[in-house]
C-alpha cells in the first residue's frame, strides 16, 4: 500500500536570458542616433523615468515630434551632435541606432570601457541586453522576450496578453500599493495576508475600476481562521491547455497539493512554486493510496491553517470519489470547494468532432464505470439496456472488464455492429484511438496499451470512421469488415 509522498519541484529549464526590471526613475541614459528606432526607445526610456539624452546630428521626423510633445515620465533632450565615448561616463544605459556595423562595434567597446550596459538597435551581437515586448498596466508591467530569435513572435505573444488583462488592472495594482503597509499590519504572513490578496485579485480581474471606498471595505470584510480550507480541483484529461482559469487560480493559492497519479506534470507546472506537492497515487489496478490516508491528511492540513488542493484528473464529481472528501470534511467543519474540471468524455467528443448528443442517434448520454471495487463488472448494471439505440454510453476504467461486458451486452441482443471507439491518454503527447464495432472492441483494447482508457459506445461515433457490414454477419466477419476492427484513428 503506498503512502502519500511529498515530490520535489522540477528544476527549472534553461534561460536564455535573465528577465529584469530596471528602475530607471531620476536616472540618465543616452540615446545615440536620431531615427525612427531611436525615437522609440527614447520615448520608452523616458516613459520609464529616465532623463534621456539624445545624441544625433540630424533628428528624423518621428524624434521631432517626440521632442515635441515630450514623454508621459522623465525627460527627453537633443545633443546636436555625434555620441563620443565620454558622453556615457555617468550614464546608466545606453542605447545606439547604428548605421554601420563599424559604428555598432564602437558603441560596444565604448559601453563596456565605461561599464556602462548597452543595447545596440537589431544588432544583437554587440548588445549586452535586450529590449523585450511590453504590456503595459503600469504599475504591473508585463515583458515578453524571445532572446531577439522572433521579435514577431514576442509581439504576437504580447497581443495575446494583452487581451488577457483588463484595463483596469492598473487601477487595482495602484490600490494594493498603496494597502501593502495595512494589510502587513493588519493580518498575519500566511494563509491570512494571501487570503486577503486573493479577493482583490479576484476584484481585479473583474473588469470594474475600484470604487471609492473598495480598499476599506476589503479590509474589513476579510475574515481570518485558524482553520484552512480544501479545494477539490479538476485537473482535465492531461493537456494543462483544458484546465479552467479557476483551477489555475486555485492552484496558484495553494499551499499544498495532493495530487494523483493521473495529473500530468504540466499541469502541476502551473501551481505556485512555494505549494507542497503530495503524490497521493490513486490509479486503478496499481498499487495506491488509500483513501483513508488522503481523507485524513486533507483534514490534518487544514485544520493547520493550510490552503489546500486536491487535484483530481478529470472532473472530481466524475467517478472521482468526490462526495466521499467532501463529507468527511464537512464533518470536521473545514470549508469545501469544487472547482470542476473537464472530463474526459468531453474531451474525447473534441477529439473526435463528434456531440455526444444528438437528435437522430442520442437523446441519452450516460456515464458508466466499468469496474465496481473488487475490479469486477458492477453487479446491477445491465450494459445491454446502457448500449441500447438511442444512447450515448461512456465506459470510464472498463478496459479490463471489456471483454466481460461487451459480451453480456451481446447475449442481450445488442447489435454486434454498434459503432464504438476507445481511447487512451486523451489529450496527452502518447493518445491514442481506435474505432470499430462493438464486438470488435475488446481485442482492440487489448492492443492498446497501458494508458488510462476511455470507451465509448453508440451511433454518434459512427462519424468516427465505422464501417458498415452485412446484417446478421458474425462477429469474426464484423471485426475484419472494411478494415475497421483495429483501425486507429488520427485525432
Amino acid at each position: 500500500m503506498r503512502q502519500p509522498t511529498e515530490t520535489r519541484l522540477r528544476r527549472m529549464a534553461a534561460l536564455s536570458s535573465l528577465p529584469v526590471f530596471f528602475g530607471l526613475k531620476g536616472k540618465r541614459v543616452v540615446v545615440a542616433g536620431g531615427g525612427e528606432g531611436a525615437a522609440w526607445k527614447a520615448e520608452l526610456l523616458a516613459a520609464a523615468g529616465a532623463h534621456v539624452d539624445v545624441y544625433a546630428e540630424d533628428a528624423s521626423g518621428e524624434m521631432t515630434a517626440l521632442l515635441e510633445r515630450g514623454a508621459a515620465a522623465g525627460t527627453i533632450a537633443l545633443k546636436a551632435r555625434p555620441w563620443t565615448s565620454d558622453c556615457l561616463g555617468s550614464a546608466t544605459l545606453a542605447i545606439c541606432d547604428a548605421a554601420t556595423d563599424g559604428e555598432a562595434r564602437a558603441f560596444a567597446c565604448a559601453a563596456k570601457a565605461a561599464g556602462v550596459p548597452a543595447n545596440v538597435i537589431d544588432k544583437p551581437a554587440y548588445c549586452t541586453f535586450q529590449f523585450g515586448s511590453i504590456v503595459n498596466r503600469s504599475p504591473v508591467v508585463v515583458g515578453i522576450s524571445t532572446d531577439g530569435a522572433a521579435p514577431i513572435l514576442g509581439q504576437a505573444i504580447r497581443r495575446r496578453i494583452d487581451t488577457l488583462l483588463p484595463p483596469t488592472l492598473a487601477d487595482w495594482a495602484a490600490l494594493a500599493a498603496t494597502l501593502r503597509a495595512r494589510v502587513a499590519a493588519r493580518f498575519r504572513p500566511g494563509a491570512e495576508r494571501r487570503a486577503f490578496w486573493e479577493r482583490l485579485t479576484d476584484r481585479a480581474f473583474d473588469g470594474q475600476a475600484p470604487a471609492q471606498g473598495d480598499g476599506e471595505r476589503l479590509l474589513t470584510t476579510t475574515h481570518t481562521s485558524n482553520t484552512g480550507k480544501v479545494t477539490l480541483v479538476g485537473a482535465g484529461p492531461g493537456d494543462p491547455g483544458l484546465l479552467t482559469l479557476n483551477a489555475v487560480r486555485a492552484l496558484q493559492a495553494s499551499d499544498v497539493i495532493l495530487f494523483d497519479d493521473l495529473v500530468s506534470a504540466e499541469v502541476l507546472e502551473l501551481a505556485r512554486r512555494e505549494a507542497k506537492r503530495i503524490a497521493v497515487g490513486k490509479r486503478g489496478a496499481r498499487e495506491s493510496c488509500r483513501q483513508d490516508d488522503i481523507t485524513n491528511l486533507m483534514i490534518r492540513l487544514a485544520k493547520a491553517g493550510r490552503s489546500v488542493v486536491r487535484l483530481k484528473a478529470g472532473d472530481p464529481s466524475v467517478f472521482g470519489r468526490a462526495g466521499e472528501e467532501i463529507a468527511a470534511l464537512r464533518d470536521e467543519g473545514i470549508p469545501v470547494d469544487v472547482v470542476p474540471g473537464i472530463t474526459s468524455a468531453s474531451a474525447m467528443a473534441a477529439k473526435l468532432k463528434v456531440s455526444l448528443t444528438h437528435r437522430d442517434h442520442a437523446q441519452v448520454l450516460t456515464l458508466v464505470t466499468g469496474h465496481a471495487r473488487d475490479g469486477r463488472v458492477p453487479e446491477g448494471i445491465a450494459f445491454g439496456q446502457l448500449l441500447d439505440k438511442g444512447r450515448t454510453t461512456i465506459v470510464y476504467m472498463g478496459g479490463r472488464t471489456c471483454r466481460e461486458w461487451v459480451e453480456g451486452a451481446l447475449q442481450q441482443g445488442i447489435d454486434p455492429r454498434t459503432p464504438a471507439v476507445a481511447m487512451t491518454a486523451i489529450s496527452r503527447p502518447d493518445e491514442e484511438a481506435w474505432s470499430g464495432p462493438l464486438a470488435a472492441l475488446p481485442d482492440a483494447v487489448a492492443t492498446l496499451g497501458d494508458a488510462p482508457l476511455l470507451i465509448g459506445v453508440g451511433g454518434v461515433f459512427k462519424a468516427a470512421g465505422v464501417g458498415e457490414v452485412p446484417m446478421g454477419a458474425p462477429a469474426n466477419v464484423i471485426a475484419a469488415a472494411n478494415g475497421v476492427a483495429h483501425q486507429r484513428l488520427a485525432v
